[in-house]
């Protein structure tokens, strides 16, 4: 078999500018937002004009959340991307995900909120048919799904899970037995097989593992343990705007990769190269950044402008978690907190919106590193949480800062079971990555 390679975007989240993307509705909506807003039209006719260009791969593979939330207008715009990459010879295959339909989509402009037509979950087959469905081995209409052949004896199983939008993102039993089917068929047929699936099968960093649904698909550790035993040892994923690359290996001894990919639009941006060889059992994955596009950035790089946007949703948390703790509570789940727990977490939040490291260190009696005493909490804790994103979090044993967060919470994070593990364990594989490379690896498959 001769070596193959395919492109991976994900999170694409078009947005036709024209529905409106201004005024202060919008500016206040941006606060909160990871990911760019009125910038997504320049930023993916820039990615869609480098892949209809580039020599390094024909195959090209979109793994959902392909509109910013559901507008039919941009759903059209996205499909005129689409057709305009096969007409350059490219083959395409998308799967569809909870922001590509929606009754009540919105947009912004001087009079505040509007709301655009919307997109109903049934019309996403015919819109999206021909990048998957129409060239398919098998397809599972229902449940937007299918099997697609990438090149002799590679498979993809295309996977989509939301149901009505209330399922909790999982597998009905009559997907499951779906895909057991198309596993069935391919070992039969001597083909590997690999997955796209929206949303995240392992998650991105230890921690997420305690947030639930949003972060990491409902049944997943049951999934993946399905699939690699069924001999599907690679999924592409995305959702959570994260660059991953984790391993899960099964009671059997097989290996089960997650591959998730950041957004397309939001800060940390990347395409994913990969390439396949040994008879598709060797899968080498690098990382490239996304294609300059137009834009007024402010005096900074376009790097530094979309990483500014993600630091300015982690300064708003931090901010609320002071000046509104209802609302940060409300945020991160807790909407009905007591009064007593919104009184306490104000405290808390003015403490340590105006602390150094230093400080929060002292008060948890742990040492601190002069090289990091002075920095702000508010600041250090935002980095923190955008390595976790990056991938390839630096804050491993023996630096300053992995010795100051595990010297602060470690004693009391041992003793506490989290997630079926340590909660210091988890700590301590978010703030430091160990292991497989997040960015740039060679993965064997069996």
């Amino acid at each position: 078999m001769d070596p193959f390679r395919l492109l991976l975007i994900t999170d694409t989240h078009y947005f036709a500018s024209k529905l409106g993307c201004r005024g202060e509705a919008y500016d206040e909506f941006m606060k909160l937002e990871q990911k760019c807003y009125a910038e997504t039209e320049a930023i993916n006719r820039a990615a869609f004009k480098w892949l209809n260009d580039t020599d390094l791969a024909d195959t090209v593979l979109i793994a959902g959340d392909l509109s910013f939330n559901g507008e039919k207008e941009s759903h059209l715009e996205f499909i005129e991307l689409l057709k305009d990459l096969k007409a350059h010879g490219k083959r395409v295959y998308v799967i569809t995900a909870g922001h590509d339909f929606n009754d009540h989509p919105f947009a912004f402009d001087e009079t505040g909120r509007l709301e655009p037509e919307g997109t109903k979950r049934e019309e996403l087959y015919g819109l999206y048919h021909e990048f998957g469905f129409d060239s398919a081995l098998a397809v599972d209409e229902e449940n937007l799904s299918y099997v697609a052949e990438l090149a002799p004896g590679l498979r993809l199983l295309a996977l989509n899970n939301d149901g009505d939008g209330k399922c909790g993102h999982t597998y009905s039993a009559r997907q499951i037995e779906w895909i057991l089917k198309q596993t069935k068929q391919a070992r039969e047929d001597g083909a590997v097989m690999i997955a796209m699936n929206h949303y995240p099968l392992l998650p991105g960093v230890p921690l997420f593992k305690l947030l639930g649904g949003e972060v990491v698909m409902k049944n997943a550790d049951y999934i993946t343990t399905l699939l690699a035993d069924e001999g599907v040892h690679l999924c592409f994923t995305g959702h959570m705007h994260n660059m991953s690359i984790n391993l899960k290996t099964t009671e059997k001894g097989n290996k089960f990769y997650d591959v998730c990919t950041g957004s397309l639009i939001g800060h940390p941006a990347g395409i994913r190269l990969v390439s396949f060889t040994d008879h598709y059992n060797t899968v080498g994955v690098e990382t490239l950044p996304i294609p300059d596009f137009e834009w007024d950035f402010k005096g900074v790089t376009q790097e530094a402008y979309m990483r500014r946007q993600f630091d300015s949703m982690i300064n708003t948390m931090l901010t609320y978690m002071r000046d509104d703790p209802k609302r940060f509570l409300g945020k991160i789940g807790m909407k009905n907190a007591a009064p007593a727990a919104v009184e306490a977490v104000g405290k808390l939040g003015q403490k340590l919106n105006a602390a150094t490291v230093g400080q929060v260190c002292r008060l948890l009696m742990a040492k601190c590193d002069d090289s990091i005493k002075d920095i702000r909490f508010v600041d250090f804790a935002r980095g923190l949480v955008r390595h976790a994103f990056e991938g390839n979090m630096p804050y491993v044993k023996g630096t300053p800062e992995h010795d100051a967060v595990m010297g602060a919470l470690g004693k009391f994070a041992s003793r506490v079971n989290a997630g079926g593990a340590k909660l210091s364990d988890l700590i301590e594989g978010t703030i430091g990555k160990y292991g497989l490379d997040d960015l740039n690896e060679t993965l064997t498959l069996v």
